[in-house]
């Protein structure tokens, strides 16, 4: 700051201020002056420290590190529902895939938290689901038999309340039927499962999957963005925001990677009944497996078996026939529907439970699997790993008895070498135009004055009508 411009401000301070006796305090001016730059530009105060994401989120973290009470310590020796993350983290390690040792601690130790907090029987890492923002590690769990038809029943509850609250008016349109959704515990949605962005944070329930909701996933590719609310702009649209969409993709995965060596589980027992499909539609886990070597699950995909249900194009496990009328219907429609029996096409039948990889379809020219050894030199201590090439990022191994399932990717299917989205229907043709729906030109000023002329030149000929007729009867009395 220069001579000049520091009288210029003095001058400006005492034509704004005008204090008395200028000359007695012009040096009080002249040095106030001076201190407002010096205060700007040589402050000595250091600014507070904003917190950080990364400081935040381990403020949250370290919660999951604080051990158990010495009361609490006998109750954690029982039985524990999670299995052993130790070992499945180094299994991982091993075959080059997974979280890392230290994100699959704090991983370990938010599920232990979901566990104690929700009161589930069984969980365990599903995966992690990347996305443009942030991931999605997804926790698969069951709940207790009681808790799902509670769950059940609040939602049908939900419904009749919705529908009461707000009537929609009567229509004349009959639409087709809606898919039904398969309850809690069975087809898509027999399991449950919770996501949460960073070990930590708070796991969030997902809701169960429709039909039709895995349907336009099908349909539809698109990242995810890690906002659970995030609305899914689509075409065809979907029905729902991005949890909904998370959740039929997890349904879809399920479906198609979760493998398993045969054998180690085997057609549920308890449940078999000769009348009831829903008899092989579940599984139990085989106490007389023996295991298979390494070497013949690394060669074949004859030893590899899905384990989960396939979901059929209808967006379900289990077929459901719309055609069906219920009620008590007429001999003559009877017949008709004998008839129509006889035309229609043979319904879809997926592939049953324990189906082996080997009669997977090839597509886009690439095998659906891919099988090799963790490791060539030590080749007595390797493991078998599988890996899809329809769903980048699912993989699975397998060791002696054990195996393990798991899935790191974009929660996309592999769609060849080039993408092409759905086109739009084409539109509907016109109404057919015709007299009955022409709307009318309007009339000149002629027209209307004619128009109103003719209903006075009628009554007039009436009038002389009567007049005609009624001399006519006075002759005729005469």
């Amino acid at each position: 700051m220069n001579l000049y411009d520091h009288l210029t401000q003095v001058l400006m301070k005492v034509m704004d201020e005008h204090p008395q006796n200028v000359v007695d305090v012009i040096e009080d001016i002249s040095h106030d002056v001076k201190r407002t730059f010096f205060e700007e530009k040589q402050s000595t105060l250091r600014d507070l420290p904003q917190t950080s994401a990364a400081e935040l989120l381990a403020e949250k973290q370290r919660l999951l590190f604080a051990g158990p009470e010495e009361d609490d310590q006998e109750e954690k020796a029982m039985e524990s529902p999670l299995p052993n993350m130790s070992v499945i983290g180094f299994y991982w390690e091993q075959a080059g895939v997974g979280l890392g040792r230290e994100e699959m601690l704090r991983v370990f130790l938010a599920l232990k938290q979901l566990v104690e907090s929700q009161k589930l029987l069984r969980c365990r890492l599903w995966g992690k689901i990347l996305g443009t923002e942030s991931s999605y590690i997804v926790a698969e769990a069951e709940y207790r038999v009681g808790e799902v038809e509670r769950s059940s029943e609040e939602s049908a509850e939900d419904e009749v309340r919705k529908r009461k609250e707000d009537p929609l008016p009567p229509s004349t349109c009959e639409p087709l039927p809606a898919l039904p959704e398969e309850i809690l515990g069975k087809g898509a949605n027999k399991c449950v499962y919770y996501v949460c962005k960073e070990p930590g944070l708070p796991w969030v329930k997902l809701p169960s999957v429709s039909p039709a909701q895995i349907i336009v996933a099908r349909q539809i590719r698109k990242f995810f963005t890690g906002r659970l609310d995030n609305p899914v702009v689509s075409y065809p649209p979907f029905t729902g925001n991005e949890a909904n969409y998370l959740r039929a993709q997890i349904a879809r995965i399920s479906a198609g990677t979760q493998v398993s060596p045969e054998g180690f589980y085997k057609p549920a027992e308890d449940e078999y009944d000769e009348e009831d499909e829903e008899a092989f539609n579940s599984v139990e886990v085989n106490p007389d497996f023996e295991g298979i070597s390494v070497a013949e699950l690394a060669e074949s995909l004859s030893t590899w078996v899905h384990h989960v249900q396939h979901i059929l194009q209808q967006g379900r496990c289990t077929l459901v026939d719309l055609a069906k009328k219920t009620g008590d219907d007429s001999n003559e429609e009877g017949e008709a529907e004998e008839r129509e029996a006889d035309d229609k096409p043979e319904q879809e039948v997926g592939p049953p439970l324990l189906t082996r990889l080997s009669e997977d379809a090839e597509k886009f020219n690439i095998p659906p699997w891919t099988l090799r050894v963790s490791s060539t030199l030590t080749y007595q201590h390797a493991l078998a790993v599988i890996r899809s090439n329809l769903w980048p990022g699912a993989y699975a191994y397998s060791c002696g008895k054990t195996f393990e399932n798991i899935y790191v990717g974009w929660g996309l299917k592999y769609a060849g070498e080039g993408y092409s989205p759905p086109v739009p229907p084409p539109p509907q043709n016109e109404y057919p135009s015709g007299p009955d729906i022409t709307e009318a030109l309007d009339s000149s000023m002629e027209e209307e004055l004619g128009q109103q002329a003719t209903p006075e030149k009628e009554r007039d000929a009436e009038e002389e009508l009567e007049d005609i007729n009624g001399e006519d009867d006075e002759e005729d009395d005469d």
